[in-house]
């Protein structure tokens, strides 16, 4: 259940500025957690990593409910990556000059899928909390 709500933020904030051309009045509520963007993202991404891997080693256990668990995981930590990576990059690739310019490249080659990847964390999570 914590996931789904996870990746139901992570979704909204991932696909806010649709979700605010088509619904001015949910600016509001996008404004008031779009200042913890960074932190949401940094959260998105090592869940994400976490799941994936937590799933891979049961892999035992495939069905429909692990299939969705590992979508969810995969585009969390994609939109993950790209929410928070001015963070990602702060703390974890500053040291290395090579590291940074690689996640910069791999962040403008995966921020196409922001907004979509948003959506379909929404939606992931909805059928996540009804599965």
């Amino acid at each position: 259940m914590l996931s789904a709500i996870i990746a139901i933020l992570g979704g909204i904030l991932a696909a806010s500025s649709v979700i605010i051309a088509k619904k001015p009045n949910a600016k509001e509520l996008i404004d008031k957690i779009t200042p913890f963007q960074g932190w949401i993202g940094l959260v998105l991404a090592f869940w994400g990593l976490w799941g994936t891997i937590q799933l891979v080693l049961n892999i035992g256990s495939i069905g429909l409910v692990w299939i969705i668990a590992l979508a969810i995981y995969v585009v969390e930590f994609v939109v993950g990556f790209i929410l928070g990576y001015a963070l990602i990059s702060k703390y974890f690739l500053e040291r290395s000059e090579a590291a940074k310019e690689k996640g910069q490249q791999l962040r403008l080659k995966l921020i196409k899928y922001q907004v979509p990847g948003g959506f379909i964390l929404i939606i992931l999570g909805i059928l996540s909390i009804l599965f």
